[in-house]
């Protein structure tokens, strides 16, 4: 098995976590973890993939093992995230690389797409929404209400999706078989999420998870306009990012491949080899 390090980069006075695997020379898989995990989520995908590739995994700021400074100290905004993942790739030497995005991760990796087109030799999106059919309504109401209106009310309906039951429901809402779900893999989300201050940090974001949309016509016209190669590999049973925003990339990507697996939102976790194997496949084809 390949050796994984873990290593953190300062980046505007901020510790960075990454996980990092892979022959130096070698393409570069940069993979954009989602909410509520952190590249924790990738840690089997890593060496399992880092025979080809240089991999790279970074947490997000607020995340996982990277700093988590107080929303007075650090803009928490998808633009904020960005930047900092932007300033890393440039601290580690990588101007080229395929981007694998999962929920966060996808308004993420479309930031830096749409700032450096060239850069992106390739996409697989893993839930990772880009058009507006992916959004599931009754998951997404309240997230649209707090960023319309960030009031007491409406962030009293959107504290529990910071709660043990909402993280859990996550990791286990369409699978078939739930004993398939490593139970340390919310256990590891959850404790993480309760460093003082996190709670705001996410407040913060889900605010400002309505600047993405605006952002979806961009994306689908560099789609277009590049010929980018896309993977769309989808829990087809998610609640929050529903198979139609897998279809949706066929759109503008003619070429994409669409795989729609029996599973929920962290196929990663109860699908693994079905989707090692697909992603050998398809970035072995260019």
């Amino acid at each position: 098995m390949a050796t994984v390090h873990h290593r953190t980069a300062s980046i505007d006075a901020l510790e960075v976590f990454y996980r990092e695997a892979g022959p130096h020379d070698a393409p570069v898989l940069l993979l954009l973890h989602g909410y509520p995990t952190s590249s924790h989520m990738f840690r089997h995908l890593i060496p399992a993939l880092a025979d080809r590739y240089r991999v790279i995994a970074p947490d997000h700021i607020g995340f996982g093992r990277s700093s988590a400074p107080s929303v007075d100290d650090f803009e928490y905004s998808f633009d904020a995230l960005a930047d900092v993942t932007q300033k890393l790739l440039t601290h580690l030497g990588v101007s080229r690389y395929t981007m694998y995005v999962h929920d966060y991760g996808a308004p993420v990796g479309w930031r830096l797409a749409l700032a450096n087109p060239d850069s992106v030799e390739g996409v697989i999106s893993q839930n990772g929404n880009a058009y507006e059919e992916g959004f599931v309504p009754e998951f997404w109401a309240p997230i649209w209400a707090y960023a319309a209106d960030r009031s007491a009310e409406n962030e009293a309906a959107l504290r529990p999706a910071l709660g043990r039951e909402a993280v859990e429901w996550q990791y286990t809402h369409g699978v078939p078989d739930t004993s398939t779900i490593d139970p340390d893999a919310w256990e590891h989300d959850i404790a993480l999420l309760e460093r003082p201050g996190v709670d705001r940090a996410q407040l913060t974001l889900f605010g400002d998870y309505a600047t993405n949309r605006p952002m979806y016509a961009d994306v689908q016209a560099w789609l277009r306009s590049s010929g980018v190669p896309v993977l769309a590999i989808w829990g087809k049973n998610d609640e929050i990012f529903a198979a139609e925003g897998a279809e949706a990339f066929r759109r503008d990507a003619p070429g994409a491949r669409i795989e729609l697996v029996d599973g929920g939102h962290f196929i990663l976790e109860s699908h693994f080899d079905e989707a090692v194997r697909v992603i050998r496949e398809w970035r072995g084809s260019f």
